[in-house]
């Protein structure tokens, strides 16, 4: 993918999954509803001692993934050419609380226009009564990279075009049924 187009799915991919690593040396993966802005990824937890912030304790060090499925087709005459189209973006990086009371406010800003209804839901605007009892984190990316399997027209999809990468000489004829 282009650099736009990361920025692109960065920006409205729903949720995203951050990989830390424990003082064990076992990594731990934890789905999140993100923001991406100015390119870091944001990011909130509940403000107590979990596996995830004793994790970011002990290293700084994350990797950040979303992806995005697509429709699953046929390319060839086997059962085993079948695909699915779909748009990934993974990212390594570093990982910081926002210890800023403001960056955090501006950060859920950005997650309620992003997440809520535009009317939200005829509550009050920009309230973050809770805002001390989560905290904040951004991550810093070292590295991006984003790949797409796109979804080809179906006049270049099996049966219309046989793309198999099966071997010949490994198929069988199908069995007769009895």
């Amino acid at each position: 993918m282009s650099d736009d187009e990361i920025d692109a799915f960065l920006t409205t991919s729903f949720c995203g999954r951050t990989a830390t690593i424990g003082a064990d040396g076992y990594p731990y993966v934890v789905p999140n509803l993100f923001v991406w802005h100015d390119s870091t990824v944001f990011l909130h937890t509940a403000r107590r001692s979990g596996h995830f912030a004793v994790n970011v304790r002990n290293s700084d060090r994350v990797s950040f993934e979303t992806d995005a499925s697509g429709e699953v087709f046929p390319y060839g005459d086997t059962e085993c050419d079948t695909s699915v189209s779909y748009r990934s973006v993974v990212l390594f990086g570093r990982i910081r609380v926002v210890d800023c009371e403001d960056e955090a406010a501006e950060f859920f800003r950005r997650f309620m226009t992003k997440y809520a209804p535009a009317d939200s839901w005829g509550r009050e605007k920009e309230s973050f009564p809770r805002i001390l009892a989560t905290t904040v984190y951004a991550i810093e990316p070292e590295a991006i990279t984003g790949k797409h399997g796109v979804l080809p027209p179906v006049s270049e999809r099996w049966p219309q075009k046989n793309n198999t990468l099966s071997p010949t000489w490994k198929r069988r004829e199908p069995s007769s049924a009895k």
